[in-house]
């Protein structure tokens, strides 16, 4: 009798295999169940680019090349700057962070004139477990619905379960678990009237194929 296989000879799960869908499953135990992903946050895609933590900024204050340079985003979302030290750039557009910028230095310098480029973009990573072909931690770089993490983790495998596919997300300080419906969402290009079902998926969010 092969390893791997029943007594009929039909293929079995390996037990390191058994372990990982347990492991699934309990995470998903842990979090509220929301209904199947019909809009379940508008569709998750906000209209314009939001600075996060660890993305590469270039600030540009005319005629003062002391507080001018290139800055990373902390965790804690803020960037520091000679003269202001730190300012808050998380959660704002770079044109938000600008007139802060602009606010903050009046009481400096008479009409100071501020630029603000994003470098690089580190800011969006998501999560893809289980039944992928490579799963692990993405760095997105664009605005990326559930079946474009999907298709950067590779695809499903032959052994996902189509119908228990779920997208983690921190929401308000509680987790929630958001059903995606997989059949609905390839088929008729995954909307359902004005029902979007392909949402955009955000930064931190985990994606569990059992």
């Amino acid at each position: 009798m092969h390893r791997g296989r029943s007594r009929r000879g039909v293929t079995t799960m390996p037990r390191v295999l058994f372990g990982v869908a347990a492991l699934i499953v309990a995470m998903a135990a842990t979090v509220r169940t929301s209904p199947i992903a019909t809009d379940p946050l508008g569709d998750g895609c906000s209209d314009g680019y939001v600075i996060g933590p660890d993305d590469v900024l270039d600030v540009s204050v005319w005629g003062n090349t002391e507080i001018s340079r290139t800055v990373p985003v902390r965790p804690d979302g803020r960037i520091s700057l000679p003269l202001l030290n730190d300012i808050q750039a998380g959660g704002l557009s770079p044109m938000d962070l600008r007139e802060a910028l602009v606010k903050a230095l009046t009481p400096y310098m008479a009409d100071p004139s501020v630029s603000v480029l994003v470098r690089e973009i580190h800011s969006i990573k998501v999560t893809v477990l289980g039944e992928v072909k490579t799963p692990g931690r993405y760095e997105i770089k664009d605005r990326a619905t559930v079946l474009d993490v999907l298709a950067i983790a590779g695809g499903l495998t032959e052994f996902a379960n189509r119908d228990a596919i779920a997208v983690l997300r921190r929401e308000g300080g509680r987790n929630r678990r958001v059903r995606v419906d997989y059949g609905k969402l390839t088929s008729i290009n995954g909307t359902n009237g004005d029902t979007v079902l392909n949402f955009c998926i955000k930064p931190g969010d985990v994606v569990v194929v059992p």
